[in-house]
């Protein structure tokens, strides 16, 4: 990508069970850019970051429903609790991140650095895998 000229975007994230924000969100970042690399959050990582009944869906169940997608041309699954190291490997055009996230974007400083730009995204209002949990315990 970065040879020919297109720009790479990155995002990132669990994306336990997929719902509506998060194909509108992938859309978004998508349209920022020429190819979308997804980074998935390992199931450690998941279990770290949210507690030891998540994820629901296994890293591999995950990789390939976003890998279905046709916004979606890569993902890479990263076991670290935030995906800095990943972004400094593939140095992408863009970051795109959740507005949930303004206060801070990880790899925000590298992509800067290297002439790129960070874009926050909206988020879909009701939307969320905590949401979706919790209506079906109820």
């Amino acid at each position: 990508m970065h040879q020919q000229g297109k720009a790479l975007v990155f995002t990132n994230g669990c994306f336990d069970i997929l719902h509506r924000g998060h194909a509108e969100y992938l859309a978004f970042a998508r349209s920022q850019g020429d190819a979308l690399i997804v980074g998935l959050n390992s199931d450690a990582s998941v279990r770290r970051a949210k507690g030891p009944t998540r994820p629901v869906n296994f890293e591999r169940d995950r990789a390939f429903v976003l890998g279905s997608l046709r916004v979606v041309d890569f993902v890479v699954v990263f076991d670290e609790d935030e995906p800095r190291d990943l972004i400094a490997k593939i140095l992408p055009h863009v970051l795109v991140k959740g507005k949930d996230w303004a206060h801070y974007v990880s790899g925000r400083d590298i992509v800067e650095a290297h002439g790129g730009k960070v874009v926050l995204a909206d988020m879909v209002e009701g939307k969320s895998t905590t949401a979706t949990i919790e209506r079906l315990k109820a």
